[in-house]
């Protein structure tokens, strides 16, 4: 009979708790537009990343590459950009440091976006 009991009052008050619950249909429509307005949000900035990824190289080649595509790749000043040209050719990206193009700390930042190719 406990048992029995204890059904009843649980169905109680899970009926009670969906009921307490309940949106009005302006709520729903609230809620369905401002997730709608998320959902847009996010896909145009997934989007822009994934046209990101596929326009934006990687990584520049600093033997071969134009000042422009290594300022704009690297995120460096023209006048950096400029430096890293003047002083080609490279063996490896290292010697960016080791000819004083850039600091260390500045070379830190890029080099995961240079390669040398001879």
């Amino acid at each position: 009979m406990n048992v029995a009991l204890i059904a009843v009052l649980s169905s109680f008050l899970l009926f009670a708790a969906c009921n307490s619950q309940q949106q009005s249909p302006d709520q729903i429509r609230r809620e369905t537009a401002d997730a709608t307005a998320k959902i847009k949000q996010d896909t145009v900035a997934v989007a822009q990343g994934v046209k990101d990824g596929v326009t934006k190289p990687q990584a520049v080649d600093i033997n071969s590459a134009p000042k422009s595509d290594i300022a704009s790749t690297l995120g460096v000043s023209d006048d950096v950009a400029g430096k890293i040209v003047a002083a080609r050719p490279y063996d490896n990206a290292d010697q960016l440091v080791t000819k004083r193009v850039v600091s260390e700390g500045e070379f830190e930042r890029i080099k995961d976006k240079v390669t040398v190719k001879k």
